[in-house]
């Protein structure tokens, strides 16, 4: 059987993996969209977009509801989930306590805005665990599935893309995982996926997450 190297880098997610801001930040959403006459839930919006680029979320949005969105809608759901965020976000279950056990380089790979990341990490108390080490596909122009964000941060790490292991928690991060050629850990603290990829593993808790990065 053909072992897999230890990992030397850890690439994590934000949103819904870290922290618990996927359903604050679609109920802002949903509220900004009821304005402009779209009537969604923040619980179908997570349900049908987790970990999708927003753009791509507001298009599809618009062609369903055969609604044209307002110029300035962005500025406006930014501005509204900002204020949810001071108050609706924490950290997801175990994540501080595996976090303090992990002892490898590691660094936030999302597809949120860089002021959005580093708002939910202060506010979940997990900023200090990675500093500056924040990589967001609005600054390096490559949105998930799409390898890009993935392999600038293994460049900006230092480390090969095969020596890192993702931790993701969207069927989206997980197929960029597999097209920049890292491992990935799936977590899905809800549903069990039907179908977990070669290259992935799914799990449920974080209070696995140091055994499985080191597996």
């Amino acid at each position: 059987m053909e072992l897999t190297p230890a990992p030397r880098c850890v690439l994590f997610d934000c949103d819904g993996t870290l922290v618990d801001s996927e359903l604050p930040g679609n109920v802002a959403l949903a509220q900004e969209l009821a304005l402009a006459g779209i009537a969604e839930t923040g619980e179908s919006l997570t349900e049908r977009f987790r970990g999708h680029k927003l753009a791509d979320m507001l298009v599809s949005l618009q062609a369903g509801h055969g609604v044209a969105l307002p110029p300035g809608f962005e500025a406006g759901y930014r501005r509204r989930a900002q204020a949810l965020f001071e108050t609706g976000v924490v950290a997801m279950p175990g994540v501080a306590a595996a976090l303090e056990r992990l002892r490898l380089p590691m660094c936030i790979v999302s597809n949120g805005p860089i002021a959005k990341i580093r708002q939910s990490l202060r506010v979940a108390g997990l900023a200090a665990h990675f500093g500056d080490r924040l990589f967001s596909a609005y600054e390096v122009g490559s949105w998930k599935p799409d390898p890009g964000l993935f392999l600038h941060a293994a460049a900006a790490m230092g480390v090969a893309p095969a020596d890192c292991v993702v931790v993701e928690d969207s069927e989206t991060g997980v197929e960029a995982a597999r097209r920049a050629g890292m491992r990935a850990l799936w977590f899905v603290p809800h549903d069990t996926p039907a179908a977990v990829p070669a290259h992935a593993t799914a799990f449920s808790r974080m209070d696995r997450l140091v055994e499985l990065i080191g597996r």
